[in-house]
């Protein structure tokens, strides 16, 4: 088997069928174009459609709509994968929001929107899509979207710090709890990507842009692609002995020195 052959059959997923919660823009859609263009049959579950199609995938992302909090969508979006696919091989729990406010002013319906939205959803939709992983042909995976803000302190964001710290235990109780039912659970921790909301925030507060950039070692802001080629890595053959880990796509920025 000659080098190209070799990293083929280890990267090809042609055949995979999986989900992405919230694809239909940003680090979702990035990973969306990754993974079509990998072979796998990808359904966008999001309350939006994909804004443009795919590059070089096409047919190979599909939208289902739906709110993650709805596990009653939810579950027909199942059950619709299944009867279109015949197996469900991954999960990806993306979707998420947040909102700005100072700890003591933050009002307590945003608090529990978020906290449902970026954590209890992604419990739920998981054990939701555990019966179907444990069968997959080619080891079902759970691959949650955590952040930096698990690890750092930002400002104004409380409930989504708090959130994405949840992720992480969330990542490592259920890799713990499923280890022997062909199911693999592992995070990723995105540093600053570049995708339009940011863009947006970033015209309205210039200042922390700047700040922004002087965290990553690689002094640029990343692309949601590459967000995706890690997922891509954790969807592989290759990574068959990695659950319960988080790995930080991030330019360095968690382990930057003063």
């Amino acid at each position: 088997m000659n080098a190209a052959s070799y990293v083929s059959s280890l990267f090809d997923l042609t055949g995979h069928t999986g989900i992405i919660t919230g694809a239909s823009r940003g680090i979702g859609a990035g990973t969306a174009e990754v993974l079509a263009r990998a072979g796998v049959h990808v359904y966008n579950y999001s309350r939006s459609k994909m804004e443009e199609s795919v590059e070089g995938a096409e047919g190979k992302v599909l939208d289902l709509p739906g709110d993650v909090c709805d596990t009653d969508a939810f579950q027909k979006a199942l059950e619709e994968v299944i009867s279109r696919e015949g197996q469900l091989d991954f999960l990806i729990n993306n979707a998420g929001i947040s909102g700005k406010y100072p700890a003591e002013e933050f009002p307590e319906e945003r608090l529990d929107r978020i906290l449902e939205t970026d954590l209890k959803a992604p419990f739920l939709l998981s054990r939701m899509a555990y019966p179907y992983l444990k069968k997959s042909a080619y080891t079902g995976r759970i691959i949650n979207i955590a952040s930096m803000a698990a690890y750092m302190g930002f400002s104004g964001v409380m409930p989504y710090n708090m959130a994405k710290s949840g992720i992480l235990g969330l990542t490592r109780g259920l890799a713990e709890e499923w280890k022997e039912d062909n199911v693999l659970v592992n995070a990723v921790s995105p540093g600053w990507i570049q995708t339009r909301l940011n863009e947006g925030f970033f015209r309205e507060n210039p200042d922390r842009k700047a700040a922004a950039l002087s965290k990553p070692m690689l002094k640029r802001f990343g692309e949601s692609r590459e967000i995706g080629y890690m997922i891509l890595f954790l969807l592989s053959g290759a990574s068959l002995y990695i659950t319960g880990q988080d790995f930080a796509v991030d330019g360095g920025a968690r382990s930057h020195g003063f």
